[in-house]
């Protein structure tokens, strides 16, 4: 079983298995439709399409972020309609830096399939291999998914707002630094973070050329003195919407500090509400 990740020979080494499901996650922020034009001119053999607007979010209301979590009868739906099943090993990827892809392995987890993992490089690694595109899409019977979500892997914004400022929580901004200290803000209507959120920039989870994940034993220790004296499970991890901040959960998983969560709405849902507090400025230190 791959349940983090999964190099792009291993995987070519398995196309054609019955019970392996891809999915090609790749997305642009500022073009939607980038990803699904990129998956017609060619993806990795047996792999689907999923949107992150159209399937891996569910409407926005203006109050619950750029990126709500999709229904999960609704997400379930969509993956029994691919092919999955509870015993299916999935494979994620995107071109992004592993950002859109570890949005739908996170989601996975949530909803109870440990079976997933993010093709390491993501297409860059299938490409440095000289590995075959295809144009072709998949077509697999249906699968059985059910959904057994873990609650204990998301957090709500009332959540975070009642533990602000406590010893029991810390908080991970996956932003990058000019967008956390509200130098910069490119994509939501108000600049800065949650009060008390330390940065982790995502792509620091990245090897220098921002393509493979770091050695487990670099995470740790980057982590470890991230956290000081906090427990992983005491660990929020937080983005604009919902989506890098999941790059963060992948990278302390590999490092061996399970149980942290996503607070999914993010700045783009906390910021949507003038009364919850924020923060400007570097990060303390």
């Amino acid at each position: 079983m791959f349940d983090k990740l999964i190099d792009a020979e291993t995987l070519a080494a398995r196309l054609g298995d019955s019970n392996l499901r891809i999915f090609d996650c790749r997305h642009d922020l500022s073009n939607p439709d980038y990803g699904e034009q990129a998956y017609a001119k060619g993806h990795i053999p047996g792999a689907f399409f999923l949107h992150c607007d159209r399937d891996l979010s569910g409407p926005m209301t203006g109050k619950n972020g750029r990126h709500p979590l999709p229904d999960p009868a609704t997400f379930a739906a969509k993956m029994r309609a691919c092919g999955v099943s509870h015993d299916t090993q999935v494979v994620v990827y995107d071109n992004e830096a592993c950002a859109f892809a570890s949005r739908l392995w996170w989601m996975l987890r949530w909803l109870g399939h440990d079976k997933v993992a993010v093709l390491d490089g993501g297409l860059a690694a299938w490409r440095r291999a000289k590995l075959t595109l295809t144009t072709e899409t998949p077509a697999f019977a249906p699968g059985d998914f059910t959904p057994r979500i873990r609650s204990q892997m998301l957090v709500e914004a009332d959540y975070v707002l009642a533990h602000l400022h406590r010893d029991d929580m810390l908080l991970i901004d996956a932003r990058s630094e000019e967008r956390y200290a509200g130098r910069h803000e490119t994509l939501d209507p108000v600049a800065g973070h949650i009060p008390g959120a330390i940065n982790r920039f995502y792509l620091e989870n990245l090897d220098d050329a921002a393509v493979f994940f770091k050695t487990p034993q670099e995470l740790r220790a980057e982590f470890l003195d991230l956290l000081g004296d906090h427990e992983p499970r005491e660990v929020v991890h937080t983005c604009g919407s919902g989506v890098t901040a999941c790059v963060n959960q992948l990278a302390m998983e590999i490092a061996g500090l399970h149980g942290s969560k996503v607070y999914a709405g993010s700045w783009s849902e906390w910021c949507s509400d003038p009364a919850r507090p924020i923060a400007v400025g570097d990060a303390p230190g």
